[in-house]
């Protein structure tokens, strides 16, 4: 899916999406260690990333800190969740 095809979204916005239907997308298999090096660069340095994601409403971006990586979510600052299932790729801003 390109970029420009992801709605770009406030991370308040995220937690009045659902996240009920699977994606069927394949996920980089990096995805995990891209998650945990961005939690670092958040906690660290205060870094934002660009987090692609689909939820039900359809595909999303939003540019935000990593505070937490769990192994079914990763946390935003604001204690926003997005499940890691959803995630398509994480960028940095």
């Amino acid at each position: 899916m390109r970029t420009e095809e992801y709605k770009s979204i406030n991370k308040e916005e995220i937690n009045g999406l659902s996240f009920h239907k699977e994606i069927g997308m394949a996920q980089p298999n990096d995805l995990i260690s891209s998650l945990e090096n961005a939690t670092r660069l958040g906690n660290g340095y205060h870094s934002k990333m660009k987090i692609f994601f689909i939820c039900d409403q359809g595909p999303r971006r939003v540019t935000t800190t990593v505070w937490a990586t769990g192994t079914k979510n990763i946390c935003l600052k604001g204690g926003i969740w997005i499940p890691i299932s959803h995630i398509t790729r994480i960028e940095s801003e």
